[in-house]
């Protein structure tokens, strides 16, 4: 069979099922308001069209590399070094991620048994807190045994997620003509400067979710050159792939307004407005819950199994082939069934640590979903910056690698390209810092997200840098004890 039967819409529909979900409309409307149309308009254009061709020429150039991101990091700068950080950097990203799983468990199953979002309005952050822990080291326990099966069932509730996104955005958009006394719950929305943002220091510390929502385009690379003809169809592919993602943001971003008033957004939109919007359509199509249901189920499946599987896949990646010049012998540790058990004790520790975190100064949930959805903004995308880092080096050494497709052609834009990309990410993970709660609202709140969005990231890199100075101690001592032996 000819490995290069992909055409480009095909790539593109592959690319639109890892880059977008429901959450991201759900997410950065609640930041924004009905202004976020304005925001992705702008964010596809300057940002996320080169971030996916940037990637498309990275993965046609190393097209036989196996380790993702760190491979182009090695490729590019000739540094086992920088490569290892850019493997540690994309496990360690997860750590966030995982956190915020059990919660959004949690939720799903409330509005699936009681229909209503009553979970995250009773339940203490306590009480939030150990739950979650008791759901993370339950999977934490499992993903150890191999979970192969939930992995393909989780596979297929997120394809019925991202099904379920459309039929959200087609319902919305459609209901109007339906249902013809409905009243769009955002006033003004006929009239074009209800789009415009206020371009203040507030809004900038909201990109960092919009960075958030279109990053993982490197997703896309193990495809580029499974292309008829990657040069032409590629770029086509992700100039659909912005397309699409652009209709649905906006559409999406459009439906939110009709259905929550935009100046005044409710405090549980974030962790409970993709329900309450199911649950709003049910009512206007006269058919109840049921597709309220249908979307916690399928979210409470396809959540699992993200738990499951970014537990097991990224560790893999980390450990699999780790060098043992950076990553001790200890940490690498296999059982007889060839499980890393240190470095789930690894996962299990840090994680459980960010689950437990907020006793010590979030009151509500509201502002605990808030909070980890706002600093897995800001983590999340520091894996972005490996990816312009090597697209850069790719530049400065352009006569040393060939690819069946390139970005742009001159080297100098190229690298230049890279830079803008790398500048706005760190750019926005660094505003992204900010607490969105009002300071004057709730002093405490407020330090302890700034302090704990500033020492998260700080401390999960850290951790990567003493690795190394504790696998060469574990080096030298192994040396030494040869040495005394022969």
């Amino acid at each position: 069979m000819n490995d290069k039967q992909l055409r480009w819409f095909t790539v593109a529909l592959i690319a639109f099922n890892m880059v977008w979900g429901m959450g991201n409309v759900v997410n950065n409307y609640a930041q924004q308001g009905i202004s976020v149309v304005t925001s992705w308009l702008l964010i596809l254009a300057i940002y996320f069209i080169p971030y996916a061709l940037i990637v498309g020429q990275l993965g046609s150039a190393f097209k036989d590399s196996k380790g993702g991101v760190s491979s182009w990091v090695e490729n590019t700068t000739s540094n086992k070094r920088l490569a290892y950080y850019a493997a540690w950097t994309y496990w360690v990203v997860h750590i966030p991620y995982l956190a915020q799983k059990p919660q959004a468990i949690l939720i799903a199953a409330g509005w699936a048994v009681q229909g209503n979002g009553n979970i995250v309005n009773t339940m203490t952050v306590q009480m939030v807190a150990v739950i979650s822990l008791v759901i993370f080291l339950a999977f934490l326990y499992l993903s150890t045994k191999g979970l192969s099966t939930l992995k393909v069932i989780g596979g297929l509730a997120g394809t019925a997620m991202f099904v379920m996104s459309l039929l959200f955005i087609l319902m919305a958009v459609t209901a109007p003509f339906i249902t013809t006394d409905m009243e769009f719950a955002t006033t003004g929305m006929n009239q074009v400067k209800t789009y415009i943002p206020t371009f203040d220091f507030s809004y900038f510390t909201t990109v960092s979710m919009l960075v958030f929502a279109v990053g993982g385009a490197e997703k896309i690379s193990p495809y580029v050159n499974s292309t008829r003809n990657p040069a032409k169809e590629f770029p086509k592919g992700m100039i659909f792939l912005a397309a699409m993602v652009g209709v649905c943001a906006v559409l999406g971003s459009v439906a939110m307004g009709m259905l929550f008033a935009s100046d005044n957004i409710p405090k549980d939109l974030m962790a409970n407005g993709a329900y309450s919007a199911f649950q709003i359509l049910g009512n206007y199509y006269g058919i109840g819950n049921s597709l309220m249901i249908i979307y916690a189920l399928t979210n409470m499946v396809g959540q699992i199994s993200a738990l499951a599987f970014s537990i097991d896949a990224p560790l893999k990646i980390l450990l699999a082939d780790a060098d043992p010049e950076f990553v001790p012998s200890w940490l690498r540790k296999r059982s007889n069934k060839g499980t890393l058990v240190n470095g789930y004790l690894l996962t299990g520790i840090l994680v459980s640590i960010i689950i437990l975190l907020p006793i010590f100064g979030i009151k509500d949930m509201n502002e605990l979903v808030k909070w980890l959805t706002n600093l897995n903004s800001v983590v999340m995308p520091m894996r972005y910056l490996w990816v312009f880092l090597a697209y850069m080096m790719l530049n400065k050494a352009y006569k040393k690698f060939t690819s069946e497709y390139k970005f742009v052609k001159n080297p100098k834009v190229g690298f230049i390209f890279g830079a803008w990309c790398f500048a706005f990410t760190a750019f926005a993970c660094i505003l992204g810092m900010v607490p969105k709660v009002e300071y004057a609202a709730d002093p405490k709140a407020w330090w302890f997200q700034l302090i704990s969005n500033v020492v998260t990231p700080i401390i999960l890199i850290m951790l990567g840098m003493i690795l190394p100075a504790i696998a060469r101690r574990d080096k030298n001592k192994n040396v030494k004890e040869t040495l005394i032996k022969t």
